[in-house]
């Protein structure tokens, strides 16, 4: 590949001013009432999901504090690393990516002041495939709604998925429900958003990210979805994926 083709790839994998726009709140990462309020809120089933199918894939004890010890993880698109901190946690070696220099810094700084060891980096999905890296499990979180040609993107993200191992993403649905909530609703009647975080156009229905993943090589796909409830003011895993919702996938080994 010659480097404009490796340009014109990066473009459609990248928008760089949301790159920016997320750097710009960088130091608001691990502020729970801040900018980033409500991916504090749904981590609680985000984390669960990841943490049960994980359980299921590799035959896990489903009551172990640390399941995931002795698997690789990388988180993709990790933030302020919201979810790379607690995959740590629960036992396994994570790797964790962002395109965001600062966002990096500030995620460094927390996990050093946590006393928890994980490899932060400032790259690029397409670098960790570069170097054939694989993972036993591939989390890729509220990112694909970011980006211009998910089908792209999704197919790096399941190239770093080890045989056998589990791909997870979340994201939000492309329906009028997920557009009056997670637009109207969070960003410009609610406030828990900036304007501007989501554009409609962007979001992907299940169907489309089902086959985005199973075309990449992914099969035995399953969602769940993550509904609010405004009288507890909390967040729950539940069937519904009409806005917001998580999918699992697995990489077949070879037969």
């Amino acid at each position: 590949m010659t480097a404009t083709q490796q340009s014109d790839a990066g473009k459609r994998t990248l928008d760089t001013e949301e790159v920016e726009r997320f750097s710009r709140m960088a130091t608001e990462w691990w502020d729970p009432r801040g900018k980033f309020r409500p991916l504090h809120q749904i981590g609680p089933p985000r984390l669960s999901f990841i943490r049960d199918s994980a359980v299921e894939r590799f035959g896990r004890d489903p009551k172990a504090l640390r399941p995931l010890t002795g698997l690789t993880a990388v988180d993709i698109g990790c933030g302020g690393g919201l979810v790379a901190e607690p995959l740590a946690r629960m036992g396994a070696t994570v790797t964790a990516i962002d395109p965001s220099e600062k966002n990096i810094a500030i995620a460094k700084s927390h996990a050093e002041g946590q006393g928890i060891a994980i490899d932060y980096r400032a790259v690029r999905v397409e670098d960790l495939v570069a170097e054939g890296r694989t993972f036993d499990i591939v989390a890729c979180l509220e990112v694909v709604e970011h980006v211009p040609d998910p089908a792209k993107f999704i197919g790096e993200c399941v190239s770093l998925v080890a045989p056998g191992g589990l791909g997870v993403f979340s994201t939000l649905n492309r329906t009028f429900k997920a557009w009056a909530l997670a637009i109207v609703g969070a960003e410009y009647v609610l406030g828990w958003l900036p304007r501007g975080t989501h554009q409609w156009d962007r979001f992907i229905t299940p169907d489309e990210l089902a086959c985005y993943v199973k075309a990449a090589g992914l099969d035995d796909v399953r969602f769940e979805g993550i509904t609010y409830n405004p009288l507890q003011d909390s967040w729950s895993r539940n069937p519904d994926t009409d806005v917001n919702y998580l999918m699992s996938a697995r990489k077949p080994k070879p037969s």
